[in-house]
């Protein structure tokens, strides 16, 4: 039976504590700001743990820390738990431009609203994927080879690499990470060809293809970049038969999602020497395996899934979830909310 002072409390519209799930660090850090933006509105912490309810949760960078969404450590699985577990959670932030970790899965099934920290490291993962680009055209892996041998190799013995003005790059999605990259490539002089959801005009002057339509584009790719979501519409989007397509010397530059790529057959399009080179960030399981042939390709580079690290970016993050909690605490929530519960 409902408590004469619950009854009074909701009938003069008293609302409860807002509960909020945070790692002790993004609590430490965010505490004072958070307490500003609600303004007055009761609020409490809560800690992962079992049977623990929480109303929103921040997935904070240091929660994931060293887990991959293919092999998850014990600190991050507890998080995921009382996430999971909580019958009262109803919004996520998350530190990650992606939602694609099974867990996050299961919170929208449960009909729990998803915000993504999508931009906050757009420019840092441009910047990346431009250095790897740079890299293979300038043959970087094979001088530093040369470097390690102590062997004096100008690439004039080797044949030389040719200008990036006039070659063609097809980047696949165009979002935050694809339009700075795109704008840094345009720099440079070469010519864009755009992948994305829809066929509608990315900019003036670029031509734009959608996902399934691929394949007519890539004859032209001197570089093919995978910047895009993983959805159903790009999971091995790029397969044999796409890479069967790219002119000879093409190279491919990942800083998307393992799984946008079928690996065996890349691998294949590598050994075989039908692909050029490929700087690659996402892999199919992560970490890649320790016999993976990509680690030992001479003309590949492969990064552990690092291409959006940067020091500033713990700050971007957090001031999106803290602009998504004003929204909230004034009821013009800026992430598709269920209605809150009683």
């Amino acid at each position: 039976m409902e408590s004469d002072r619950a009854r009074v409390g909701r009938d003069a519209g008293v609302k409860s504590p807002l509960r909020l799930l945070l790692s002790e660090h993004a609590r430490e850090q965010l505490a004072p700001a958070i307490a500003r933006v609600l303004d007055g509105r009761p609020h409490v912490f809560v800690t992962a743990a079992p049977g623990v309810d929480a109303d929103i949760a921040f997935v904070s960078r240091d929660v994931t820390g060293l887990s991959t969404k293919h092999a998850v450590l014990p600190e991050t699985q507890d998080f995921y738990d009382a996430m999971l577990g909580a019958p009262g959670l109803r919004w996520v932030h998350l530190h990650s431009a992606g939602a694609d970790r099974p867990v996050f899965a299961e919170l929208l099934r449960r009909g729990v609203a998803l915000s993504t920290s999508s931009g906050a490291n757009a420019a840092v993962v441009a910047q990346t994927a431009l250095a790897g680009l740079l890299a293979l055209a300038r043959r970087l892996p094979q001088l530093m080879a040369a470097q390690r041998e102590r062997r004096w190799a100008p690439l004039i013995g080797s044949g030389l690499p040719r200008d990036l003005a006039g070659q063609t790059a097809v980047i696949v999605g165009w979002g935050p990470i694809g339009r700075q990259l795109g704008a840094l490539l345009a720099l440079l002089g070469l010519k864009l060809i755009v992948v994305r959801s829809s066929a509608a005009p990315a900019d003036p002057g670029i031509e734009t293809v959608s996902f399934e339509d691929l394949a007519t584009v890539l004859p032209r790719a001197d570089w093919l970049v995978l910047a895009c979501p993983l959805t159903d519409r790009t999971r091995r989007l790029v397969d044999a038969d796409a890479l069967a397509l790219l002119p000879a010397g093409a190279q491919l530059v990942n800083v998307a999602r393992g799984e946008c790529v079928d690996e065996p057959a890349l691998i294949a399009a590598l050994e075989t020497g039908r692909l050029a080179g490929a700087f690659l960030d996402v892999f199919a399981h992560e970490p890649l395996a320790a016999d993976s042939p990509l680690w030992d390709m001479p003309k590949v580079i492969a990064t552990p899934h690092s291409a959006g690290f940067s020091d500033g970016n713990g700050a971007r993050v957090a001031q999106m979830f803290l602009d998504h909690l004003a929204a909230y605490a004034d009821e013009r929530c800026s992430v598709n909310l269920p209605p809150e519960r009683p």
